[in-house]
């Protein structure tokens, strides 16, 4: 077994790799609010339907999602992107405990500084009420119905994401399935809870927004949501095991996790 050490050494590059797709995951999402929500863009009066603003947000982002997974980095880490993917994946004995442990690091402080630039570039409309710092919040219903909304939508993703990827002939389409995911989430839950399904993604938003408000939701409720489908998989009678952690397999990167595929560790 490597030493701690070695195997930091050894695997700082997923890492960072992890680091930059949530900041990437990030720029978009305040740069493509910004242009549809700030009242002040030249978008935001040619398309005064807020759901029709909010679907091409939920485009945007669930083409960035899959933009991310499908980059050359993104097949190389897995494109986690999301500590509670992660710890999932931990929990289902597919990374290993120190790996889990950094790349939760590097997804918080990935997504801060992703949005942080993101706030440089755009100025000050990312303070505009209408974008702020794209912060996620209960919705009217209040936090009980956010915490519900974020627990189901996060079970469905990574169900999903464990059907298709340890699926033969569906693996390669894992982060299809999941961009497909993000962008009707956006569409319609939103509404409820700011669709969130990711404590880094919430936590890189009200740093710098200032805005706590209902934090542990998006803190609990989607790893609850994930944990308890990653239960369900692997419960279900003639459930397919769970091969390897990365979204992405098919492809000539070299994997770091417990990986099933090709009989290789």
């Amino acid at each position: 077994m490597p030493a701690p050490s070695d195997i930091v050494r050894d695997h700082w590059p997923e890492y960072l790799m992890e680091a930059v797709g949530l900041g990437l995951f990030m720029i978009s999402a305040a740069i493509v609010t910004a242009l549809l929500e700030y009242p002040h863009s030249p978008l935001y009066s040619l398309l005064p339907d807020p759901v029709i603003r909010r679907v091409l947000i939920g485009i945007a982002m669930g083409l960035t999602a899959i933009g991310i997974i499908y980059s050359p980095w993104g097949k190389r880490s897995g494109a986690h992107l999301n500590p509670a993917v992660t710890m999932t994946f931990f929990r289902l004995g597919k990374i290993q405990g120190l790996d889990a442990l950094f790349y939760v690091l590097a997804q918080f402080v990935g997504g801060v500084i992703g949005l942080l630039v993101a706030a440089m570039a755009i100025g000050m409309a990312i303070e505009h009420p209408t974008v702020n710092y794209v912060v996620t919040i209960p919705g009217l219903e209040g936090a009980g119905v956010a915490f519900a909304a974020e627990a189901c939508i996060s079970f469905g993703l990574m169900l999903v994401v464990l059907i298709v990827s340890n699926h033969t002939k569906l693996n390669v389409w894992t982060g299809v399935f999941a961009g497909a995911l993000v962008a009707i989430y956006i569409a319609f839950e939103a509404p409820l809870s700011g669709m969130s399904m990711n404590p880094a993604r919430s936590f890189a938003s009200a740093l710098p927004a200032n805005l706590w408000t209902d934090l542990w939701v998006y803190l609990t409720a989607p790893l609850l949501g994930m944990l308890l489908a990653a239960e369900c998989y692997v419960r279900f009678p003639g459930a397919r095991r769970v091969h390897c952690a990365k979204l992405h397999h098919s492809n000539d990167q070299r994997c770091i996790f417990f990986c099933g595929y090709h009989g290789v560790n």
